[in-house]
């Protein structure tokens, strides 16, 4: 055992000088360059360089607030709410898995946004990058699609609510109203929604449901949960239906 250990304990160094050896030969030759990595932060000489400095800033600034852009500003709540009373309906546990729903719920999200997108990259990001733009006009153009889905989705009575919170004068036009209202009343008015088509998928896996267990109760198994049993079925309605063409069509158009 000893001398195992010791075989083990010499084999070990030899590998460890033999790369040593190999990075400081690699180091020693004349056509192997490593790049250097700096950071450096200098005053700014122009007006132009605070203002590249801001944008960077801004940049950063909105690649942070992208996850909850996307998760609050757009079809993605909807959809992955429905896809999950979807799946509780069915009692299936976790399948689809998480990934599948948020996958399929992403995917679905950029095919809905891809015309208020593409709104947003002519009218906004294009002639700012062109220099036919400022910043601040780029700003103001590129909210302006994403405010327009906005209210289509949200209810007057929720947008109210927050209005009366904020307690700002009550606006004459929607581009009175601050986005800062907007996007909570958007939130609420999606809930709301997304809840209600929520409902509507359990009623028919819920009848199954019944149907079964008063089945089983009048047969005397009451040992046998109605949930091994009514799976099958629900999935198999479900399947007889076309459910998941269904629910993406459904989804899609309410939009």
């Amino acid at each position: 055992m000893k001398s195992g250990k010791f075989r083990k304990t010499i084999l070990a160094a030899v590998v460890v000088m033999t790369g040593i050896f190999a990075f400081s030969t690699l180091m020693a030759a004349d056509d192997i360059t490593i790049p250097k990595v700096g950071i450096s932060i200098t005053n700014a000489k122009t007006p132009k360089d605070v203002a590249a400095t801001v944008q960077i800033f801004l940049l950063l600034t909105i690649l942070t607030l992208a996850p909850a852009i996307l998760m609050l500003m757009t079809s993605f709540p909807r959809i992955v709410i429905v896809l999950s009373f979807l799946r509780q309906a069915l009692g299936s546990q976790q399948i689809p898995p998480n990934q599948v729903l948020i996958g399929l719920a992403l995917f679905m999200t950029f095919f809905i946004m891809k015309p208020v997108g593409q709104e947003i990259y002519d009218k906004a990001w294009k002639p700012y990058v062109d220099d036919k733009i400022t910043l601040e006009k780029s700003v103001d153009e590129g909210v302006k699609p994403l405010r327009q889905f906005m209210f289509k989705q949200t209810r007057e009575k929720d947008l109210a609510l927050f209005i009366f919170l904020s307690k700002t004068a009550r606006p004459k036009n929607q581009s009175d109203v601050p986005t800062t209202v907007l996007i909570p009343a958007f939130i609420i008015s999606e809930l709301k929604t997304a809840f209600t088509v929520g409902f509507l998928i359990y009623v028919p896996f819920l009848i199954v449901d019944m149907v079964v267990a008063s089945t089983l109760m009048s047969m005397g198994m009451m040992m046998l949960p109605p949930v091994m049993i009514s799976l099958p079925f629900k999935i198999l309605l479900f399947i007889l239906v076309d459910g998941w063409h269904l629910i993406a069509r459904a989804l899609i158009v309410s939009f």
